[in-house]
């Protein structure tokens, strides 16, 4: 068995972690603006948020996100970065799943059928990625990072993110000021953009794991001194862009709907790492004629299934007073996804106090939804 496939196996359940937790966070977001509006019925309006923190559901995500970043942390010192990026296909399952039995939303064909073809196109990126993992030494490392190419394709990257940046800025405006005809446009184009930026800055935290997961695997195997200059600098970088990250995806679920952009910020990190890897390691030098052809199918194919993903034109929604503008957004999201899931509100969770109480009562009716499930797939 070669340390690729260690790595891969560590990185599917590591993905799987961050998924669970991404779901829970969202879902604490909710139970937190159901029960500002629950406080304040009766008054003029909703009673101030309380600080997220304090729900336990968004606890226990956080938690379930940073188990399976660091699994994912592990898994880098054995695989190639492309290889493991695309490995994030299976989050797209894991969301399905967990948007079903857990946020009681009703997966559609169309669904189904996007996240096939997204699955599809990751499975062609692995099974004709780079399979090899070299250890390097700090010099090799720095050298690749004053490379001519690298630093080239860092300034895109900066150009990519200011410009999705200034979209994201412009939508908030043309949301706030202009009239319903333009907002289909923006509906889409926000989330894109939002999950652009987080995923071109984000993805560069998988490239400075990917560099300390080496210096700890060199270090275990070659008695290499970890305290270096080197070493620090890409500890520094590494909690910059995670924490960038882990904000990005915290505020982005908070805005947008779970169903939506969560695929969009997995395609955008999973794209730039995939691409990051390829330049800073130089990992297309093992790529022939079939393999690039594959691997550009495999990216159609991702595309493909995102543009499933996206809503069809919302239906519009009220801007609530005092709100944010890209709360329009979140309304009209919510709004034209339940055209393909439709969310059931159940009495129960009003009534819970603690997200114990209430996987208790999501676990009693998954073998219920399981069965109309089977029942479902049965029929297509």
């Amino acid at each position: 068995m070669g340390d690729w496939v260690i790595g891969a196996f560590i990185n599917l359940f590591g993905s799987i972690a961050i998924n669970f937790g991404t779901n829970l966070l969202k879902l604490g977001h909710n139970e937190r603006e159901r029960h500002s509006m629950m406080d304040g019925e009766g008054m003029a309006g909703k009673v101030p948020l309380k600080p997220i923190i304090y729900f336990q559901t968004w606890r226990v995500g956080i938690l379930f996100f940073i188990i399976g970043n660091c699994l994912n942390f592990i898994s880098f010192g054995y695989a190639a970065q492309s290889l493991l990026a695309a490995l994030g296909s299976v989050q797209f399952i894991s969301n399905i799943a967990f948007a079903y039995f857990v946020l009681n939303k009703m997966v559609t064909v169309k669904v189904l059928a996007a996240t096939a073809f997204i699955v599809l196109g990751n499975f062609f990126l692995v099974a004709f990625g780079n399979h090899q993992s070299p250890v390097y030494t700090p010099e090799q490392l720095a050298e690749k990072y004053s490379n001519i190419t690298f630093l080239l394709y860092c300034l895109i990257l900066i150009l990519v993110v200011a410009l999705h940046h200034y979209i994201y800025r412009r939508g908030e405006i043309v949301l706030a000021v202009s009239g319903q005809d333009l907002r289909p446009y923006w509906n889409m184009l926000l989330p894109f953009s939002y999950a652009v930026v987080s995923g071109a800055v984000g993805s560069c935290s998988v490239l400075f794991a990917k560099s300390l997961s080496n210096l700890l695997r060199l270090a275990m195997s070659n008695g290499y001194q970890l305290h270096s200059w080197f070493t620090y600098s890409m500890i520094l970088l590494f909690l910059s862009t995670a924490g960038f990250w882990m904000a990005r995806l915290n505020e982005g679920l908070s805005l947008f709907d779970a169903i939506l952009i969560v695929p969009m910020f997995q395609i955008a990190w999973t794209f730039f790492s995939i691409f990051t890897g390829f330049i800073y390691f130089q990992e297309y030098q093992v790529f022939d004629a079939l393999r690039t052809t594959m691997f550009i199918l495999g990216m159609v194919s991702v595309f493909a299934g995102i543009s499933l993903l996206a809503p069809d034109e919302p239906r519009g929604g009220e801007v609530k007073d005092g709100s944010h503008p890209t709360s329009v957004l979140s309304s009209s999201n919510s709004t034209e996804t339940d055209r393909f899931i439709f969310e059931s509100e159940d009495a129960e969770n009003k009534e819970m106090k603690s997200f114990t109480q209430l996987m208790v009562v999501k676990l009693t009716d998954i073998l219920a939804k399981a069965k109309v499930l089977q029942i479902g797939f049965g029929e297509l």
